[in-house]
């Protein structure tokens, strides 16, 4: 649509000119596209990914036009508890993500760096960090994040506290599983309910969190039932598919809307074709611009990720009635959280319940545990002899990532699936 291009290419050159007066643009065109996905969505779609667009436009846009509906986190922040104030979790990496569909990444991410911070950094941060430096995005009154998968987090929220004044609150997340390291996390989590108490002087309601997890007990059963008829039928998706759903998944789990959302999906992915490509498990970021990828993976017959590592991160059947201790082992329990044995032994688990024909690491550029840890992870997928391919690249810098080298190692390997299913 060459009228959204026109705009996209407007509010870029905008922002460039004087990043203080963009803001107003960038939420408009947020709204323009919340709109479109619910009366225009893409045709090609699924009905269920359809839904699913609209949803995380919608619950995107709105937060960001009311500066007090929402605290800034990171993917792995207790969206569940923070929920229980009002308050909406809007994750600093998926904001990244959108602000990038504008194409400012690049100059998100070269502004933070002139100004000292290192080139070392994860670009999902310095793209957030460049776009709050700038003053294209103004701040909120708080945030939270937590040590679990990236170290990058406590340093990034220390530089928005020191340049911006943004308190937040830190959930230091132990390795271990024992009781001890359970409850030490659970008294956080209480600490943290007692600090939004105390700023946004709304009591707590922990009947509301209760029932939060229920919702997402039943969720994380519904999807895992989808994983699964999704291995069955043909479920047409795009890359960017399964980026909307990790954002449902750690932004709106333990809400009705989203459990009738995937509830939905269960039914409807039932009256598609049966599938008989490849299934594809994928593991780690969805780099949803990158062309190969898209070519590849966007309402493609042939070959269809099924699920993602990323998106299903947790497995924990949550008590109700402990809802701190739930909360606390869930987030320990994490599939990101400790050695990456740890997560390529998860991986394997989840192999052994979808049986997929091959796996795909995405080693995101910056992200020292996932780069480290592949050769871990493909030694676990040999054992259980499933095909793995690793690539490098940037989950949101397209300068940082090379389509011709990605294209040509992908389609080797695609091959090589195809030829050892005619040799069976």
């Amino acid at each position: 649509m060459w009228v959204v291009d026109k705009y996209i290419d407007y509010v870029k050159e905008q922002t460039i000119e004087d990043p203080r007066k963009s803001w107003g643009k960038m939420l408009l065109g947020f709204q323009a596209n919340k709109v479109r996905t619910k009366i225009l969505p893409k045709k090609n779609l699924a009905k269920g990914y359809q839904k699913l667009e609209a949803m995380m436009m919608s619950f995107v846009a709105d937060a960001l036009c009311q500066p007090d509906s929402y605290v800034w986190g990171n993917i792995f922040s207790p969206c569940e508890l923070i929920r229980c104030f009002g308050l909406k979790t809007l994750s600093i990496e998926c904001l990244s993500c959108y602000l990038s569909g504008y194409h400012l990444e690049d100059y998100f991410i070269d502004y933070a760096q002139n100004t000292g911070i290192a080139p070392t950094l994860c670009s999902y941060h310095k793209t957030f960090v460049g776009a709050i430096d700038s003053d294209a995005v103004p701040v909120p009154d708080y945030a939270v994040t937590t040590s679990l998968s990236c170290d990058g987090n406590l340093n990034t929220f220390r530089y928005l506290e020191k340049k911006k004044g943004v308190p937040f609150t830190f959930l230091d997340v132990p390795y271990g599983d024992d009781g001890a390291s359970v409850e030490y996390l659970a008294e956080q989590l209480r600490e943290f309910a007692h600090e939004l108490e105390e700023r946004f002087a709304v009591r707590f309601d922990e009947e509301k969190l209760k029932e939060s997890l229920r919702i997402e007990n039943e969720t994380r059963k519904e999807l895992v039932e989808f994983f699964r008829l999704q291995s069955e039928h043909y479920y047409p998706g795009e890359l960017i598919s399964h980026l909307y759903m990790m954002m449902g998944m750690h932004l709106l789990i333990g809400t009705q809307e989203f459990l009738d959302l995937i509830r939905f999906m269960n039914e409807d992915i039932q009256t598609y074709p049966k599938f008989e490509g490849k299934k594809i498990l994928w593991v780690h970021l969805l780099p949803f611009y990158q062309e190969s990828l898209q070519k590849c993976f966007n309402t493609n017959q042939n070959y269809q990720i099924i699920a993602s590592d990323i998106i299903l991160d947790s497995a924990e059947k949550l008590d109700p009635e402990r809802p701190f201790h739930s909360l606390a082992r869930k987030i320990i329990h994490n599939i990101y959280n400790g050695s990456y044995s740890h997560r390529a032994s998860m991986i394997g688990k989840l192999c052994d319940t979808l049986h997929p024909d091959a796996v795909i690491q995405f080693c995101h550029w910056g992200c020292k545990q996932s780069s480290g840890g592949s050769i871990l992870l493909k030694e676990e997928m040999q054992k259980k002899g499933i095909p793995m391919l690793i690539l490098d690249g940037d989950g949101i810098d397209k300068r940082n990532s090379h389509d011709g080298q990605i294209k040509t190692r992908l389609e080797a390997f695609l091959e090589m699936l195809d030829v050892e299913e005619e040799t069976r």
